[in-house]
């Protein structure tokens, strides 16, 4: 019997199958708590915070003869994983676990495995499928039928008795092992092909060495499996072992209010959800639920803390870390609107910092020209392929900007990475004209979408605050990136397959050769949004930028309509300079009229700054 002060090495809520030991017996499904100890796996009934467990059972992890991975359609469940076992009598059984997730499955499986990598009894085989209705589902076998599939991991056969761990052999340096610093682990988010010779593929789940950190975007690894090295994005892993939930579908991380409302209204299921960072409290949680009692909302809850570091929401149900209480409030409502279910949309892979770890320089023969997404002063700008990702091509116009400035300035943009900003990927410099290569948006110009959507979107504020939300979280980014955009309009934002908005072509305008260049909407310089520092002195800055954020967001409430309507540029400008501003759009609210107001402040030093302007939103 295991003592009440074994060690703990993680514990969780997990389901588990009945093992029907007896043959008379009903097979089901229980929720029981799971503790993993050096020795034993034990499961209990109850919760853990109420100090009255009841132990149900426990496998002796000497006993262990294979950990595996099931074939989960047999169950019709997810992630679920197998123990098989010796008895004291030598006969062999099977526990069957479903984990919450493909994560917390992997974790478990690694933990027990590293705990029984010493076994004498461990087997080359195992049983791929499940025991039921008295064969396995795999090779159709009876009970004593010799396994049929190869083990997935390496076993350790030595002459070390059971329970006695291979000693760890000499660091390489001589150094002890204990002035050795762990490696850093890390685990994939998202699959990656590599496209480039030194860098790296990723496979969701598979699990890596970091070699090398120097870069912030791109990591050099080393694959745990296979031992292949290469650079990969930083932002496709998260280190194994932290509380980071960014690996979840569910996770929406600095989504603003508006933006989880927005996503799960368009869900409209009984109990979606999403869990993202607080807009008010740093290192705090808000879960937001879909509900339709007493009419189609969301409800936002904070995950709350106790002194003890159990998360919760009702005091009913609390649990060690964030999965694990999203996971019991799945099955149970437990004090909030209804119970949890996850969003059918999967998260998508965000845009890497660049191409590679090293290339911003794109050879044109490697790219694929499709159909024209539209054109404008610079040039056309194309739809094309790059390999097997898809890409808008800007075709630059020769004479329309300083080029040799502009390609050195573009080592650097493309090292700028946020989720509300169109990713550069490259250029091609070694011709002319040259092509600037950035990610694709599936439904273009944010000026457009506004024009094509209006009967639509008029009607929803919620839509039309967050798509001005996203924009501002993109250029707090710039803002503190020390990076002004110089052009900031509807006209130059995009629209992606899932309604998020990013903010294009910033800084472009720096490298204009003529001060007096045509926007798309065919006036010269595009007065309409410059502040009146810009107008007087040409003097930029991101509150020039706050300046123009706020006619972006005038265009919004109007679905595209053009500020100032018909007047002519002196007659903007005059209008300007005696501090008279756009009138509120018919159906904007007030408190976002009054923002507009803010960022229209004629003493530049007095506007609000982007990070600013997403706190008036965010009064949770």
């Amino acid at each position: 019997m295991a003592g009440k002060n074994e060690e703990v090495l993680v514990e969780a809520f997990m389901t588990k199958r009945s093992q029907n030991k007896r043959t008379f017996t009903h097979t089901n499904w229980k929720e029981r708590w799971f503790v993993l100890s050096p020795k034993n796996l034990i499961y209990y009934d109850g919760d853990k915070q109420s100090g009255r467990r009841k132990e149900r059972g426990r496998v002796e992890l000497i006993r262990v003869v294979a950990v595996e991975s099931v074939d989960t359609a047999v169950f019709q469940r997810d992630f679920v994983f197998q123990l098989c076992y010796l008895s004291e009598d030598d006969d062999q059984y099977v526990l069957y676990i479903a984990a919450p997730t493909a994560q917390d499955r992997e974790q478990w499986l690694d933990y027990i495995r590293k705990l029984v990598a010493d076994n004498d009894c461990l087997s080359d085989k195992y049983h791929q499928g499940a025991f039921i209705k008295s064969q396995w589902s795999c090779c159709k076998g009876g009970k004593n039928t010799i396994a049929c599939t190869d083990v997935t991991w390496t076993i350790n056969h030595n002459n070390n008795p059971p329970g006695h761990p291979t000693p760890s052999p000499t660091p390489p340096n001589g150094l002890p092992s204990d002035m050795n610093p762990a490696p850093k682990i890390v685990v994939a988010l998202y699959d990656y092909n590599a496209t480039e010779r030194g860098d790296l593929s990723l496979r969701k789940n598979e699990e890596f060495e970091v070699l090398e950190q120097d870069q912030e975007h791109w990591w050099k690894m080393r694959n745990r499996q296979t031992g292949m090295e290469g650079f990969a994005p930083s932002n496709y892993v998260r280190e194994l072992g932290t509380p980071d939930i960014q690996q979840y579908d569910w996770y929406l991380g600095d989504a603003t209010r508006q933006r989880a409302e927005v996503f799960l209204m368009q869900q409209e299921r009984e109990g979606c959800f999403v869990v993202r960072n607080s807009t008010t409290n740093s290192g705090v949680y808000t879960l937001s639920v879909y509900t339709k009692q007493s009419h189609p909302q969301v409800k936002h809850y904070h995950i709350k803390k106790d002194p003890e570091g159990n998360y919760y929401l009702s005091q009913n149900i609390k649990c060690k870390t964030i999965p694990e209480l999203i996971y019991r409030h799945q099955h149970n409502p437990g004090g909030i609107c209804a119970r949890l279910r996850p969003p059918t949309l999967g998260r998508t892979a965000p845009a890497t910092a660049g191409l590679s770890h090293d290339k911003w320089e794109i050879d044109p023969s490697e790219l694929n020209l499709l159909e024209e997404l539209g054109s404008g002063q610079f040039g056309v700008v194309r739809h094309g392929k790059l390999k097997s990702l898809d890409v808008a091509v800007k075709m630059m116009k020769e004479g329309t900007m300083s080029e040799d400035e502009f390609i050195e300035e573009a080592k650097v943009m493309t090292k700028l990475r946020h989720g509300n900003l169109v990713q550069l990927y490259g250029v091609c410099s070694r011709q002319r004209p040259i092509y600037i290569v950035t990610e694709y948006l599936r439904y273009g110009s944010l000026l457009q979408y506004l024009r094509n959507k209006e009967r639509i979107l008029l009607n929803n504020t919620d839509v039309l605050l967050d798509m001005c939300l996203q924009v501002c979280s993109g250029m707090a980014y710039l803002e503190k990136q020390k990076f002004i955009h110089r052009d900031l309009a509807a006209r130059n934002c995009l629209v992606g397959a899932h309604n998020e908005i990013k903010v294009g072509d910033f800084g472009l305008a720096r490298y204009v050769v003529d001060d007096e260049y045509t926007g798309s909407g065919g006036a010269k310089f595009p007065i309409k949004w410059a502040a009146p520092e810009v107008l007087n002195f040409m003097r930029f800055s991101s509150k020039s930028d706050v300046w123009a954020f706020g006619v972006l967001m005038w265009e919004v409430f109007t679905c595209g309509k053009m500020p100032y309507g018909r007047m002519k540029n002196a007659e903007v400008v005059d209008m300007v300079q005696h501090g008279r501003v756009l009138e509120k759009p018919r159906f904007c609210p007030s408190d976002v009229y009054n923002v507009m107001q803010q960022c229209w402040n004629a003493n530049a030093e007095n506007r609000p700054s982007f990070n600013e302007i997403l706190r008036m939103f965010q009064d949770e």
